[in-house]
């Protein structure tokens, strides 16, 4: 009898769950469990409920979302709202039905209200009112917390939620419209300096602050969380917030970020903003104190990441042309 949890990556291809696999095969783990979306569409149910039984895995990493940075949430955001809520109420509810032992739930730290106190505690969730501009998307995923904390309280299970920072890393989107911010700039100084361009325009002021975290530290999180215990998980948490942070713990502003990735890039002209174009949240950074006293903090530096980031992006770029 294999005594080896049997584990589904929902989710594999994205950048997060890619990094969740690489993560637990360099661990050892061989029964792993991954879908295509032509094999499993997690927006129907049926097909969801009919795998859940089929397959019965133990542990669920739930890293399949849609994701997009403030042009994308701005343009679709019924796609966002809708897509996002569907996927983690079938996975979640499934979940349940099929008796699996643990499900890891992967949100987003723009579940905080926009203006929260800084650093950002677990507590702020609902507190407020959220940035208007990916507010979408943050509804849904205050909704997976929702649904992980409920069906802990009424059935018993064990389903986690970590709210991650800013990532990036390795099968990031680089799509030149629909990226977030470090993708977006990594592509733009790259282009430009492959044009041999004089100048790169960003939207915004580049005065916010962001946190930026890479996805292999991610990845490490979410398995350090699943192996916690439930009595260390639920010592680190509260019942009525129920998630816990994910973060580097420190911040740039997005002056500071562009000027690392233009010297990462070898760009050497002007950096411009676009102060008529949306900046979002003035500042977004993590409390991540519960974590770190559970055992965790993130081990790879932003300029070091970036350049790893960069030196991946270059080496595959041919699937990243818009």
């Amino acid at each position: 009898m294999n005594d080896a949890p049997l584990i589904f990556v929902a989710g594999h291809r994205g950048m997060v769950g890619s990094a969740i696999l690489r993560a637990l095969q360099r661990m050892g783990h061989s029964r792993i469990i991954t879908r295509y979306r032509s094999q499993l569409n997690l927006l129907d149910q049926h097909a969801v409920r009919e795998f859940m039984q089929k397959e019965t895995p133990d542990q669920i990493y739930l890293a399949a979302a849609k994701v997009g940075g403030i042009h994308a949430n701005n343009t679709y955001p019924a796609e966002f709202i809708y897509e996002n809520l569907m996927v983690e109420a079938n996975v979640i509810h499934e979940a349940w039905r099929a008796g699996v032992k643990q499900l890891l739930f992967l949100g987003s730290s723009c579940i905080y209200p926009r203006l929260a106190p800084q650093p950002m505690r677990e507590e702020a969730l609902l507190s407020g009112p959220l940035e208007p501009t990916n507010e979408p998307y943050a509804v849904a995923k205050i909704a997976g917390i929702k649904l992980c904390e409920s069906y802990n309280r009424q059935y018993g299970t064990d389903f986690r939620s970590v709210m991650p920072t800013n990532l990036y890393g390795p099968h990031d989107n680089f799509h030149p419209e629909n990226a977030h911010v470090i993708p977006s700039l990594l592509r733009r100084f790259h282009e430009a300096v492959q044009a041999d361009a004089d100048e790169v325009v960003i939207w915004g002021s580049g005065t916010p602050k962001r946190e930026f975290l890479h996805v292999d530290d991610m990845a490490q999180a979410c398995l350090h969380v699943m192996a916690l215990n439930k009595a260390a998980y639920q010592a680190g948490t509260t019942p009525s917030h129920s998630h816990l942070n994910v973060g580097s713990g420190r911040d740039c502003t997005i002056r500071e970020l562009a000027e690392t990735i233009a010297q990462v890039t070898g760009f050497h002209g002007r950096i411009v903003f676009d102060p008529h174009k949306p900046d979002g949240a003035p500042r977004k950074l993590l409390d991540v104190s519960r974590l770190n006293a559970l055992g965790w903090q993130a081990e790879i530096g932003l300029e070091e990441g970036l350049g790893l980031t960069y030196a991946w992006f270059v080496a595959n770029q041919q699937k990243h042309r818009g």
